[in-house]
C-alpha cells in the first residue's frame, strides 16, 4: 500500500509540468516532503468569501456542515513555500555555456490559526525546505509567515503572521482522545489550489500508525473517509462541533498510481499536535525521548513453540549502541528463525512491564515513553532467560533520523 502526502498543486491552477501535479513515488507515505510543483505562472490567491456567524452557534451540539463551515473557514489558510533550487548546466538545451540555472519551486498546503497571537499549524512536509512561506486568508488578504519551528518527527510545523487580532479567526481545538468510530468529521483546506473546500465524512478508525518525514512512527492516527487530495496537507478534520480533531496529512493511494482521493485519509491527532506546539513556541524545536530498542510483540503461538518464558510482551530484537538501553544493560536478540514465513531475532531480552504498565505492543511503548523528556528514568521490567529482572533506563533524545 501506498500513502501519499497531500501538498501538491492541480495542473488547473498551476500550469507548469506537464501532465499537472508531479507523482509522489515509492512506498508508504514516500514522497513526504516532496510536494512541489514547479511554477511558471502566478498562483491563484482569491478564495470564496466566507459568511461568518457569531460564536454563540458553538452551542456544544452538533452541527451541520454549513454551520461548521461557516465558524471554521475563516481560520483555515493556504500555505504556499517558495524555494529556488539550482538547475544542471545542460549545453544541449539551450545553455551552451554551461552555467547551472536557478528555478523557483512553490508547493501548495493548508493551515490553521491556533490562536490571536498569529500562530498557525501546518505539516512540517508543507514547509520543508522552504526558504519563504506566504499564507492567504479567507479575506483574499496574504502576507508572509515566519517558521516558528518544526518537527518532522511528527509532521508538524508552527508558522506566526503579523496581523490584527480582528483578521485571526482561530479555530477551537478539540479532544482527539475522545474521538470514536464512526463519528461524523468534516475537512478543510485547499484541495489542488481550490481554497476552503469542505468535505464530510466519519472516522474511519483509529489507532493507526504513519512513519514521518524523519523516519520515525506517529502513532494514535485518525482514519477518515472525508475526502482528502493534494492540497489539504496542514488543514483541519473538524468534529461535529467544530473543534479541530487531527491535522490532515496523508492518504492511501493503493497500488493504482492514482493520486487522488480513494476515501482513505489519515490525520495527525491534535493531543499530539498541542503538545508538540507547546515546545515549538517555547523553543522553536522538539526534543524526543529516545529508548533505543527495537521491539516486537511475543505471539503465544512463538512463545510456546520456542519455550520463552512469557507469552506476552515484547521481543527485544535489537538494542542500538550508545542509547540509555544500551547503558541499561540491556540484550536484543542473537538468533533469527523463520515461522510460516515471518521472521523472528530471538534470544534477547523481553520487555513486560514499562514504567509499572504492561506492555502488548511497541506502540503501547513508545506511548509510555513518550510521556517522559529526554533525561527521566523509566523502569522496565523483562525477562532474560527465565529470570525476571528489572533496568531504571535513563532516556535519551530521539536523533534526527532513524539508527541503522
Amino acid at each position: 500500500m501506498r500513502k501519499d502526502s497531500l501538498i501538491k498543486a492541480a495542473a488547473l491552477l498551476v500550469a507548469a509540468v506537464a501532465g499537472g501535479a508531479v507523482a509522489v513515488a515509492g512506498a508508504a507515505l514516500v514522497g513526504v516532503g516532496e510536494g512541489t510543483t514547479t511554477v511558471r505562472e502566478v498562483i491563484r490567491d482569491f478564495g470564496p468569501r466566507v459568511n461568518e456567524v457569531s460564536s454563540d452557534t458553538r452551542s456544544g451540539k452538533a452541527m451541520t456542515v454549513n454551520q461548521i463551515y461557516r465558524i471554521a473557514a475563516p481560520g483555515v489558510v493556504q500555505v504556499t513555500s517558495t524555494t529556488k533550487v539550482q538547475i544542471p548546466a545542460d549545453p544541449f538545451f539551450g545553455n551552451p555555456f554551461g552555467l547551472p540555472s536557478t528555478e523557483t519551486q512553490r508547493a501548495l498546503g493548508s493551515g490553521f490559526v491556533i490562536d490571536k497571537a498569529g500562530y498557525i499549524v501546518t505539516n512540517y512536509h508543507v514547509i520543508r525546505g522552504a526558504q519563504s512561506v506566504q499564507v492567504s486568508f479567507s479575506n483574499n488578504g496574504s502576507m508572509k509567515a515566519e517558521i516558528v519551528g518544526s518537527d518532522p518527527s511528527t509532521d508538524v510545523a508552527l508558522l506566526k503572521v503579523k496581523a490584527s487580532s480582528r483578521a485571526l479567526k482561530p479555530l477551537d481545538l478539540g479532544n482527539s482522545d475522545a474521538v470514536g468510530v464512526g463519528d461524523q468529521v468534516v475537512a478543510i483546506g485547499n484541495p489542488f489550489g481550490l481554497e476552503r473546500s469542505i468535505s464530510a465524512g466519519i472516522v474511519s478508525a483509529l489507532q493507526r500508525s504513519l512513519p514521518s518525514p524523519a523516519g520515525m512512527t506517529i502513532d494514535h492516527v485518525i482514519q477518515t473517509d472525508a475526502a482528502l487530495n493534494h492540497g489539504n496537507s496542514g488543514g483541519p478534520l473538524l468534529n461535529a462541533q467544530g473543534e479541530v480533531i487531527g491535522v490532515n496529512s496523508a492518504i492511501e493511494t493503493g497500488d493504482s498510481g492514482s493520486q487522488g482521493n480513494v476515501g482513505i485519509g489519515f490525520a495527525i491527532p491534535i493531543n499530539t499536535v498541542r503538545d508538540v506546539v507547546a515546545q515549538l513556541k517555547a523553543h522553536g524545536h522538539v526534543d524526543h525521548p529516545f529508548l533505543g530498542v527495537d521491539t516486537r510483540p511475543i505471539e503465544p503461538s512463538i512463545a510456546k513453540l520456542f519455550r520463552l518464558p512469557v507469552d506476552h510482551g515484547l521481543l527485544v530484537e535489537r538494542v542500538f549502541n550508545d542509547t540509555g538501553a544500551a547503558r541499561a544493560g540491556l540484550r536484543g536478540g542473537t538468533t533469527q528463525v523463520v515461522v510460516a514465513g515471518e521472521s523472528y531475532l530471538l534470544g534477547g531480552d523481553e520487555i513486560v512491564k514499562a514504567g509499572g504498565m504492561e506492555v502488548a505492543s511497541t506502540e503501547r511503548l513508545r506511548d509510555i515513553v513518550s510521556q517522559k523528556r529526554p533525561g527521566d528514568t523509566l523502569k522496565l521490567e523483562y525477562y532474560r532467560g527465565a529470570e525476571r529482572r528489572t533496568a531504571d533506563v535513563k532516556l535519551g533524545r530521539q536523533p534526527p533520523t532513524p539508527l541503522e
